[in-house]
């Protein structure tokens, strides 16, 4: 597919109806791959790339590169075109100035699985949608496909575009793949079994900023922890609640917002599950307000952003799923 890809951007630019490109290069690694910018058919020749391990979400760079002169081509894969959806619908970015195509996808590779799987010291790693082979300093090693599948890609919800201009490859159809299945487990905790959870987690962050930074969700133009005056800009936490305060409020942040991508936990140095916060929203919003997807309908209104009549009250007290309130 990527011979595919780089052959329809060279086209694209070169009929003038793009100016440039996102997509994906390698890194020090083949498998540690980052989102990237080509703007003549010579960068793309000697630097694009799309395989198993091409997993960012390109949505979020579309803010920047969209205030340029001329249209930007993004490629998407079908999680990624629900944040595209919701971009446009915070009116974060133009529809008009983006030229977006959808390329299939069964599932994203998570090198740090891989290597936590048995690719220890891995300089090179190939998949060929089954199996996946490292070269590693201790020789070579083989793994199943599965053992290194992203976790979001375990949970998928859809395998089809919500919002692209062309397709390249099979489109997929919605899944059903129990994503809230963990939320539910932490429901069933007690009080003080979860709060013993997210401590363990949350002690581990090293405010880094890569979750936020990567988020299609945070695009204030300056993060209240970026702000002087604030009082915990760029602050190093001296107490536990300094640590869960920061994913707190940026959970509460993207609430109704969030489309699940999963690239919070996916960049996260520590392994924290931040996805499982979003979750637990997302869960709760479907339950008091009725199912929603962020990111499905560009034109649709959140229900944290609307008002109806038969809304819940704070007052009210709401059975839940399993007899939980």
């Amino acid at each position: 597919m990527q011979s595919v890809m780089i052959e329809r951007a060279k086209a694209l630019l070169a009929d003038g109806t793009v100016a440039r490109v996102i997509g994906w290069k390698a890194g020090e690694f083949d498998y540690d791959q980052t989102p990237a910018t080509f703007s003549t058919a010579e960068e793309l020749d000697a630097g694009f790339v799309f395989d198993d391990f091409s997993a960012a979400n390109l949505s979020k760079y579309l803010i920047k590169e969209t205030l340029k002169e001329g249209k930007t081509l993004v490629f998407l894969k079908p999680c990624d075109s629900y944040s595209l959806n919701q971009l446009v619908s915070e009116h974060r970015i133009k529809r008009e100035r983006v030229y977006a195509i959808g390329v299939a996808c069964d599932g994203k590779l998570d090198a740090a699985k891989a290597i936590e799987s048995g690719a220890e010291a891995a300089t090179s790693m190939k998949s060929d949608g089954k199996n996946v082979t490292a070269q590693t300093l201790y020789g070579t090693k083989t793994l199943l496909f599965a053992d290194a599948l992203a976790e979001r890609c375990v949970s998928c919800k859809s395998r089809a575009h919500v919002a692209c201009d062309e397709i390249i490859g099979a489109e997929g159809e919605k899944r059903d793949a129990g994503r809230f299945d963990l939320v539910a487990k932490l429901e069933a905790m007690s009080e003080a079994e979860r709060f013993d959870f997210w401590r363990g987690e949350l002690s581990r962050c090293v405010r880094c900023n890569a979750c936020r930074n990567v988020c299609p969700a945070c695009t204030c133009e300056k993060c209240v922890f970026d702000n002087d005056a604030s009082g915990v800009a760029q602050k190093a936490a001296v107490v536990p609640f300094e640590e869960n305060m920061f994913h707190i409020i940026r959970a509460f942040h993207v609430a109704g917002r969030c489309t699940d991508c999963g690239e919070c936990s996916r960049v996260c140095p520590q392994n924290i599950p931040l996805h499982l916060l979003n979750r637990k929203f997302i869960k709760d919003i479907d339950e008091l307000y009725g199912d929603y997807q962020a990111g499905e309908d560009a034109e649709a209104k959140g229900p944290l952003g609307s008002f109806k009549t038969d809304d819940v009250e704070p007052s009210v007290v709401h059975a839940r799923e399993g007899g939980k309130k």
